[in-house]
């Protein structure tokens, strides 16, 4: 009896775990609790938790910062090996296949730009201009699971193509806009580790250690060379061996990715969230929402992610571009286009590294999570009258 228990346990942990939900459903408790934290008795010693310095070795940072440039590197990482396999041998493999879910994310990140741009012009808010253009893949899947669990698979291919496009827009965006005064020298060092990296993928040397040896130099090098040191996550990602259409689900790509993703999404994301979610409510008023900042990020988020895919969908469909998969109607691409407008952890991120002061970051955040909660739920309420 008591052996049936443990594997009725163990089977519904499994299957948790397993559901597309899961992992956003883990991500919106962590915020939710970050930000009852942040506003009660606790808040205080949470905020000084978060800055207590720690040192390792050379390197001395505050627990918020080895968190989002050590510890979310593992994202990145996992985000580098996604782009890699859809690229390779994934949805994003065929031109045709990609004209769709690519125009989609551009135009998915141009037009909220746009938004934030036209509530920010000539402040020094502008910096912020990347915070509206990215989508959190893991709630905006989530919550189409939830919504509409029987959309055409041809729905869940393109917001998922679409949110990878979008994560390597995010990435290019932190690499070029986000990144403090550049040291040649250093960066020069960093070439070198990413090509012998790379020369190492290319004559499919599968030793694992070799790659996270040259992961940690590089994420060193770009720490003190001045581009942000999560970037060499997605590099690692990318100099890993995805082997051949034959022998991929064998390879160090395939094997390293199904064992990092489970601790990416139940480890690492959660407890960014944890501790880049809690938004002191407290000090918040009306007059916040009616910020350039929260404005900015509120339009670009709600109003600028569904413009742009969608919009950018219906031309390429109007035109003849491209074509309407089986079974899926413009609806789809609308109710898609909405869930894009959660932002939540890349918006998070990059809010970071665009505000240095605590006021602005504490608008930006609380203008994130509004956004994102109603771009889910207007998605989610399109998806189900489909």
């Amino acid at each position: 009896m008591r052996k049936k228990v443990q594997r009725k346990v163990k089977r519904a942990v499994t299957n948790f775990f397993q559901q597309e939900a899961s992992s956003g459903m883990t991500l919106l408790v962590c915020a939710v609790v970050a930000m009852l934290i942040a506003n009660t008795s606790l808040g205080p010693v949470y905020e000084h938790l978060l800055h207590t310095e720690l040192a390792l070795g050379p390197l001395s940072m505050s627990l918020l910062h080895w968190i989002n440039d050590g510890l979310m590197a593992i994202f990145f990482f996992v985000i580098g090996l996604e782009i890699k396999r859809e690229f390779v041998f994934g949805e994003l493999k065929s031109p045709s296949a990609t004209i769709l879910p690519i125009a989609a994310a551009a135009g998915g990140m141009a037009v909220p730009a746009l938004f934030f741009a036209a509530f920010n012009m000539g402040l020094p808010s502008i910096s912020g201009w990347g915070v509206p253009m990215a989508t959190d893949i893991a709630f905006s899947l989530g919550i189409l699971a939830f919504a509409a669990p029987k959309a055409p698979r041809a729905v869940v291919v393109f917001l998922t193509a679409l949110a990878i496009v979008d994560d390597l827009g995010g990435i290019l965006v932190i690499a070029i806009f986000y990144s403090s005064e550049l040291q040649l020298s250093l960066l020069l060092a960093s070439l070198v580790v990413m090509a012998l990296l790379f020369l190492a993928c290319k004559k499919e040397i599968s030793f694992f250690p070799l790659y996270i040896a040259g992961g940690l130099i590089l994420w060193y090098l770009f720490l003190r060379g001045g581009i942000h040191p999560t970037i060499a996550g997605v590099i690692l990602g990318l100099s890993i061996p995805a082997g051949t259409e034959v022998t991929h689900t064998k390879s160090l790509l395939s094997k390293v990715e199904h064992r990092l993703t489970p601790w990416s999404a139940y480890g690492v994301m959660p407890i960014f969230a944890l501790s880049n979610a809690g938004i002191s409510l407290i000090s918040s008023s009306m007059a916040t929402f009616a910020s350039p900042i929260s404005l900015g990020i509120l339009a670009g988020l709600f109003l600028g992610k569904p413009i742009g895919i969608f919009g950018m969908t219906w031309i390429l469909i109007k035109s003849r571009i491209a074509t309407l998969p089986h079974g899926v109607k413009l609806g789809h691409f609308l109710g898609a286009g909405m869930l894009g407008g959660i932002g939540f952890t890349m918006s998070l991120f990059i809010a970071a590294l665009a505000f240095p002061d605590a006021g602005s970051l504490n608008t930006a955040k609380l203008a994130i999570v509004s956004a994102s909660v109603l771009s889910g739920i207007a998605g989610a309420l399109v998806l189900k009258r489909l």
